[in-house]
């Protein structure tokens, strides 16, 4: 029996800030985007990819997301995101069903919607009307990596059909969990059926045809895996993490459930401000830790700290604020810290 490492909290964060970018922006440039979508970014909330690409990519503006590198699908829980192009097949074939009738549904689907279609670009809503089928029932499409999308929140997305990858399922079920394991890690079965909105049976599958590739470690809130590859980078020192960085709603850094919430956030009142039961607010990031929440309004951004916050990060999240690329900004952002 392998020995299981040993990872403190700080162990884990400071991994996860590090292969999300968070402590330090990468440069401008298409491999950069790719490494900052490498889970996907949730674009459920208007333009929140566009935040997080800001988040870890210097140089970002308001159009960032629609650089021909990236692409808009209906990914993990078939929400909204943006994912690097040529990672299209993980995130869409990575979840396509593979018992009968979930498997008959997604290409029925899909092959309905691409007769229809017939090489046209329309609204979702106009589409499923059209075929007889509630438009959110286009969704059970997206699995098959034939159908992309464009959403920008005002309106109804509209959608199109691509050929589909070729790539094996399988395989590309498999490098959604690495995918996740890297990103996510430490990370368990359970975390990944959840966060890619599959059958907890089909991710124990996942894991038993990595298990050559996986490490066991034990973490503050109960045993987990992670990439045997991964190992030297949570052995590695920690380095200096960003004094303020403002993450969107759904942002991959806190996009958790159960004890990973608990590990982030100890207090459990913080905890119940930032994963609301409805549209969860903007976390604040402050020397690498969440410090409060934010929300925005046109220009004015409301911070909600959860202590009291000094002057170099108060002046770091104006910073922050006023670098954020808001196309309906105006003249300038105006940050309100409510103490």
């Amino acid at each position: 029996m392998t020995a299981r490492l040993e990872l403190t909290r700080t162990d884990v964060l400071a991994h996860r800030r590090r292969v999300q970018a968070l402590d330090e922006r990468l440069p401008p440039g298409p491999s950069s985007l790719r490494r900052a979508a490498w889970a996907g970014l949730q674009d459920s909330m208007p333009r929140a990819a566009v935040l997080s690409i800001h988040a870890r990519v210097e140089g970002t503006e308001p159009a960032t997301w629609e650089d021909p590198s990236l692409v808009q699908l209906w990914g993990p829980r078939f929400s909204a995101y943006v994912v690097a192009r040529a990672d299209r097949a993980i995130f869409s074939l990575g979840r396509l069903p593979d018992d009968a009738a979930g498997l008959r549904r997604a290409e029925g689907t899909a092959a309905r919607l691409k007769d229809f279609l017939d090489g046209r670009t329309m609204t979702y809503g106009e589409a499923g009307h059209a075929i007889g089928v509630n438009p959110n029932a286009l969704r059970y499409a997206a699995p098959t990596g034939t159908v992309l999308i464009r959403w920008e929140g005002a309106r109804q997305p509209t959608i199109w059909m691509v050929p589909a990858p070729a790539v094996d399922p399988a395989e590309a079920r498999l490098e959604l969990a690495r995918r996740h394991l890297h990103v996510f890690g430490p990370t368990t079965p359970t975390a990944f059926a959840e966060w890619a909105g599959i059958a907890p049976a089909r991710s124990r599958v996942v894991y038993d045809g990595l298990r050559a590739s996986l490490a066991p470690v034990r973490t503050p809130v109960g045993d987990a895996w992670i990439l045997s590859r991964d190992e030297p980078a949570f052995r590695a020192p920690a380095g200096p993490a960003a004094t303020a960085r403002l993450l969107p709603s759904g942002d991959t850094f806190y996009l958790l459930q159960g004890a990973d919430r608990e590990l982030l956030v100890p207090d459990p009142d913080c905890r119940r401000v930032l994963w609301t039961p409805r549209v969860w607010p903007g976390a604040v990031l402050v020397r690498g830790e969440v410090a409060g929440t934010w929300r925005r309004a046109g220009a004015d951004v409301t911070i909600q700290p959860w202590r009291r916050l000094g002057a170099s990060d108060r002046a770091a999240i104006d910073v922050e604020a006023a670098s954020m690329p808001l196309p309906d900004a105006g003249p300038g952002v105006r940050v309100r810290i409510d103490d």
